[in-house]
């Protein structure tokens, strides 16, 4: 049986969400919802996520998942916002802990903030499953852009995170804390090794040169075929230099010391402080 999906874009970050439902049973699963953030107020809201909420209630939809591919560094998470209207249980990749324990060292969260993963309902591992109401679902771990990034795959829909992006743009930046080009294009391969017609989901779509159009939608022989850094005739050490260089002339994301804190922490604002204000932190002269 194949998931029924419904793309939701945010321009802000070029951020690509998904409702994944299950026709029959009306159950459904969210990937990588956005919150709203203004780097210049530091006010966020939910303009992005009340879209992913109307279509759940306008279509009669049960949330089963909040399916997160990986800590974002590109836009902040409304899974803490989405499970607290709708329910449903919030997952990431397993390796998340390494990511908890590395920037709540650079942020200095403290003691309070807990780096085993607890803040979300299930860690997956390479290989676990789980359903959308009757459809069958796996999990592929899929290293490289960050430790923990993770694909699902739902009925014939592949969501990859920013493993891959549209052929005609290529491949995810590999030079985050974790990251590893290497470990990339065997991700990579694993993808590859989808059936052909698998359909891929991007998670960003930053519009190659010479299109106009965002996309969001590829398949597992599109990429094989075409992409214009991991095509099948590549080989690892030709991308991973490929990857090194590119990266090197990469600026840091905009939204990546907010993201984080907040992603980290399974789309949850950190505590108040003494005063009744929660504050985002900027380390100097780290990064």
């Amino acid at each position: 049986m194949n998931a029924q999906v419904e793309a939701f874009f945010d321009p802000a970050t070029f951020t690509y969400s998904y409702v994944v439902s299950d026709p029959q049973s009306r159950r459904c699963a969210i990937v990588d919802p956005v919150l709203d953030y203004d780097p210049a107020s530091g006010r966020t809201s939910h303009v992005n996520a009340d879209r992913l909420l109307a279509y759940v209630r306008e279509q009669g939809l049960t949330l089963d998942w909040l399916l997160e591919t990986h800590v974002h560094a590109d836009h902040l998470s409304a899974a803490g916002y989405l499970k607290q209207t709708l329910g449903g249980r919030l997952a990431i990749g397993a390796q998340i802990t390494q990511i908890q324990t590395t920037f709540g060292e650079l942020f200095n969260a403290g003691a309070e903030f807990a780096t085993d993963g607890r803040q979300f309902d299930r860690l997956f591992a390479d290989g676990d499953s789980f359903s959308v109401g009757g459809i069958a679902a796996s999990v592929l771990h899929t290293p490289g852009h960050t430790p923990a990034c993770l694909t699902y795959v739902i009925g014939d829909a592949a969501f990859i995170g920013d493993t891959l992006f549209m052929p005609d743009y290529g491949t995810a930046r590999c030079d985050f804390p974790g990251g590893d080009a290497r470990t990339l294009y065997q991700s990579i391969q694993t993808l590859f090794a989808l059936p052909d017609s698998t359909r891929l989901f991007m998670c960003h779509d930053y519009l190659a040169p010479g299109r106009d159009q965002h996309l969001y939608q590829s398949s597992v022989a599109e990429q094989r075929a075409h992409n214009v850094h991991a095509h099948a005739g590549i080989d690892e050490n030709a991308f991973v230099a490929m990857r090194r260089a590119r990266d090197a002339s990469l600026s840091m994301p905009v939204l990546m010391l907010p993201a984080v804190q907040i992603n980290m922490r399974g789309g949850e604002l950190p505590p108040a402080e003494s005063n009744g204000v929660r504050y985002l932190k900027v380390p100097l002269n780290r990064l």
